[in-house]
């Protein structure tokens, strides 16, 4: 019978009542989901029980697998959150309810649902803008669905590894939608949590279906390691031999490497496979921390440890609470040769995360703090989301605060900060504390001073110099100037804005635009036209919402540089001298571009030339000038065919004058920061009176919003007084 097979997985560690409670959940989630059946034909109720046993194998509660039993009843069978708590008590209706909470956002795919029962998503061809706004919508509304108890998402993951293990049976294009959210949303939360063993899976899975071609490749230059594996299998012997002498006990294994990792891993290194599949690995786990370090010393002692690839994550341990020793070294056969180094205790946290201490929160005698820690760091991670009121802001605050990769830097006093990838100072001083982030003024890195823009390094020592009174600069909030990337310091530094007087605000936010379009060069300008498109009413509410940050003055400039061509005189948009058009050499013939073509050497014709096409037998297109003597003689005229210039970009050449006081490496500093725009330096000359330095510079530049961004850092500059557009006349 398939309810004692069930039964007879339990942990032992279940007590008799509970036992009884999950058989009692068993038998009313098979009545209620009676007469169901998935997508792929098999009964509904061989889904939750797939999700309860995925549970199991992580040593979950016996609430958590009894809510894993029933976590569809309310969605799928009409029961009530009432019928539950009279039935299985507060604890495991709460779970359900939560889980069922996730289960219908308006963004959440299931791979259970038959075609016609599926929920509708945004339009495969709706504006991208607003798939994303569906998006941070539904992640917004899954934050709020965790509520106290993070195990929720645990329960929701667990659900979704099920889904994705069976997705093979849906339709190709429910197939991808379905891989695609798995990758962007759950495989982080896995990740987040520490979930090791669900994140993995579900991350190899999510690529299987996203990109079947790169999988599929990986996977086949997998199954041809043979002769590597034995290489591993013979290390892992020598390595035995080595720690038995020590009297050391260990368990020593090769440590797997996965599909997407290796993916991402030929991505970030720009490497082939062939590359990349010469690394081996091994993992060493031992009983206790000091044999830890035993072994580390063993290891380096025997092999020449390779500079830089050692870190110490018991020391200093991850957010996620993940420990282990990483190093690498030179192998007797002259490879290289990564191994980790940890406990036993350290080995479940890396492999379940926040699961591996879910018992903590039951059992009271054995509350080591672990739990709660991860849980509080959990929610201390989210919470910013809940201060976020932009969509768009939070869904991009979701893929850098919460989803990329991260920084592990160090504070005075020896703890470690995690921030995202590419954070600055600010950044960290918001991250220890909102006060701090407030009155920043300078930052020491390893000792030396450093800007405020500078991006921080795994390993840094961060020191944060304050002021006593004081806010932050609105600078702060000026993408083109790269002193602030994470979403959640941004929040802070708006919610300050936001909390002084209104007054303030509208008079800030009027300097900032008189300012922006001064340096632009525009005069004039109509602001009602752009009302509509924030959401405001007057020109006041503009420059309050610019003064307090809920309003990007980048994102004022983009509307204004979209509205110039119809709101704007010609003569306001193109400077005096002429613009050039940078052609793509290649040619579109009949709509299709990259068609084998040549340019007949008779006319040699250049971009910009009227130009026609004549199909030749073996050789693509011969493009000739249309007025070329040997293309008006061709009689055979059902050859000749239509064919174009590729897309042309326009670029204006712009006068700008830079103010200074002047310094030595001024010109250079200018020269970097034009060096990493996409504009040309055309002329340049200076001229200096009284230690002020005037520079005037005419760049090529594509359009208005890269013409402001240039603007912006170049008046960052030390000693830059101002930068500003030189109008005619």
């Amino acid at each position: 019978m398939e309810i004692e097979q069930f039964l007879s997985k339990l942990p032992e560690a279940y007590s008799r009542a509970e036992r009884e409670q999950i058989e009692k959940a068993y038998r009313f989630a098979e009545r209620a989901h009676r007469g169901q059946t998935r997508a792929y034909g098999q009964p509904y109720f061989s889904h939750p029980v797939a999700v309860a046993n995925i549970l199991m194998e992580m040593d979950a509660t016996a609430e958590i697998t009894a809510a894993a039993l029933l976590h569809d009843v309310m969605i799928d069978c009409g029961v009530t959150g009432k019928q539950l708590r009279d039935e299985f008590g507060e604890n495991i209706a709460k779970f359900v309810e939560d889980v069922t909470r996730i289960t219908s956002l308006p963004y959440i795919q299931r791979a259970d649902q038959h075609p016609d029962e599926r929920k509708p998503l945004t339009e495969s061809n709706a504006p991208e803008s607003k798939i994303d706004e569906d998006l941070a919508e539904t992640l917004r509304k899954m934050l709020l669905a965790i509520g106290d108890d993070v195990r929720v998402v645990v329960i929701k993951l667990a659900c979704r590894l099920h889904d994705m293990q069976k997705l093979n049976a849906l339709p190709q294009d429910r197939q991808k939608k379905i891989a695609q959210e798995t990758l962007d949303i759950f495989a982080p939360l896995a990740n987040r949590l520490g979930i090791w063993q669900m994140k993995w899976q579900l991350e190899d899975l999510g690529f299987r279906y996203t990109n079947p071609e790169k999988y599929s490749e990986i996977a086949e230059n997998l199954t041809k390691r043979t002769k590597r594996l034995e290489e591993v299998d013979k290390i892992i012997e020598n390595l035995e031999d080595l720690l038995q002498k020590s009297e050391i006990k260990a368990k020593i294994s090769g440590r797997p490497k996965h599909i997407y990792s290796i993916y991402r891993k030929m991505l970030n290194k720009e490497k082939s496979f062939d590359l990349i599949r010469d690394l081996r690995a091994v993992r060493i786990i031992v009983d206790d921390v000091e044999t830890c370090y035993k072994v580390l010393g063993i290891i380096h002692t025997h092999y020449s440890p390779i500079p830089g690839e050692f870190d110490d994550y018991i020391a200093a341990k991850k957010p996620n609470n993940y420990q282990s020793l990483h190093t690498a070294v030179v192998y007797s056969d002259g490879k290289p040769l990564e191994v980790q180094i940890r406990t036993w205790e350290m080995h479940q946290n890396a492999e379940y995360g926040i699961a591996a201490h879910w018992r903590y929160k039951e059992n009271k005698q054995n509350i080591s703090g672990k739990y709660e820690q991860k849980v509080n760091a959990m929610r201390s991670l989210l919470a910013w989301s809940m201060e976020i009121d932009d969509n768009q802001e939070l869904l991009e605050g979701m893929r850098t605060d919460l989803f990329k990769d991260r920084v592990y830097v160090i504070t005075p006093k020896g703890d470690v900060v995690d921030l995202p990838q590419g954070s600055t100072p600010i950044d960290f001083a918001y991250q220890v504390h909102t006060d701090i982030g407030h009155r920043t003024r300078g930052a020491k890195v390893n000792g030396k001073l450093v800007p405020l823009d500078y991006v921080l390094k795994t390993g840094d020592q961060v020191e944060i110099l304050t002021v006593n009174r004081g806010g932050p600069s609105r600078d702060w909030l000026n993408p083109n100037l790269g002193l602030v990337k994470s979403s959640r310091s941004r929040s802070k530094i708006r919610l300050w804005f936001k909390q002084q007087d209104r007054g303030q605000n509208l008079e800030h936010g009027k300097i900032l635009v008189e300012k922006e379009l001064k340096r632009l060069g525009i005069s004039d300008f109509d602001l009602t036209l752009v009302l509509s498109t924030f959401n405001v009413k007057t020109n006041e509410d503009l420059f309050v919402g610019i003064g307090c940050g809920d309003i990007a003055i980048g994102k004022l400039v983009n509307r204004i540089g979209e509205l110039q061509t119809t709101s704007l005189k010609p003569e306001e948009l193109i400077p005096e001298a002429p613009g050039k058009v940078k052609t793509d050499d290649t040619v579109t013939v009949m709509g299709l571009n990259r068609m084998d073509h040549t340019f007949a050497r008779c006319c040699n014709p250049m971009p910009g030339d009227p130009i026609i096409g004549y199909i030749t037998r073996g050789r693509g297109v011969t493009i000739h000038r249309v007025d070329c003597p040997n293309a008006l003689r061709i009689k055979d005229t059902e050859r000749l065919i239509n064919v174009e210039w590729g897309i042309a970009q326009q670029t204006y050449p712009i006068p700008l004058q830079i103010t200074a006081y002047d310094r030595q490496g001024l010109v250079s500093d200018i020269s970097i920061v034009l060096a990493s725009e996409p504009v040309r330096l055309i002329d340049l000359s200076m001229t200096t009176r009284q230690h002020i330095v005037k520079i005037n510079l005419v760049l090529e530049v594509p359009g208005i919003n890269q013409l402001s961004r240039v603007l912006a850092r170049l008046e960052n500059l030390p000693n830059v007084i101002e930068a500003t557009r030189v109008r005619p006349g």
